[in-house]
This record gives C-alpha cells, structure tokens and sequence, in this order.
C-alpha cells in the first residue's frame, strides 16, 4: 500500500512536470502573436466605448465602437495612461493601452 502511494506520487510529479514543460514550448508561440502597443505624451489615441449604457440604442449594432479622439496627458506603468480631452479636461481614471487606438487625422482635419 505505501508503495502505491509513493508511485502515485511520483506519477502526480511526473503528470506535473510534463504539464509545466508543455506550457513552455507553447509560450513562445503565443507571444509571438502578441504586440504590446505603446503611446507616447501629446499623441492622439481613440478610446473604445467601454460601458454598454453609453452607446446609442438608437443606431442599434451600428452605434460607434470608438470615441475620440483623445490625447496621451500622462503614461503610468503597465501599459497605463491618463488621457487628455482636446478641450483640456484630464481623466480622472487611467486607462489600460489595450482599450486605445492610434488616431491618423485625416486630410480635411490637418488643413483646418
């Protein structure tokens, strides 16, 4: 009986190892897929509409994902940011990199 245990212990060992050794031959693959994306101070980002209360029920699936645009006031750590309103008014709340997008104007906005 005490040789079971300790072979099933073992086993347990072995079933662990082999998971964590797994894990590090796909861990490669995946963060090649991943581009982390980073924003400077002053450059213009869109933010995703984040909450479902805010889009228009008006416009259906057609109500826009993204508003915009804002503009990088302060970078925090972890891919954090404080945006800036064009008008001036700062966020209270930082916001994660993921949720923005670089913001190209367009020909009508750089001549204006």
């Amino acid at each position: 009986m005490r040789q079971e245990l300790e072979d099933l212990e073992e086993a347990r060992l072995n079933a662990y190892n082999l998971l964590v050794a797994q894990k590090q031959i796909a861990e490669p693959a995946y963060n090649q897929k991943v581009r982390q994306k980073t924003f400077g101070e002053g450059e213009l980002v869109w933010q995703t509409v984040l909450l479902v209360g805010i889009k228009d029920p008006r416009f259906g699936k057609w109500s826009p994902t993204w508003e915009g645009p804002f503009i990088i006031h302060k970078v925090l750590s972890k891919s954090a940011y404080h945006l800036r309103d064009r008008t001036g008014l700062v966020h209270k709340l930082p916001i994660n990199g993921k949720f923005l997008n670089k913001y190209y104007p367009v020909t009508w906005e750089i001549h204006e």
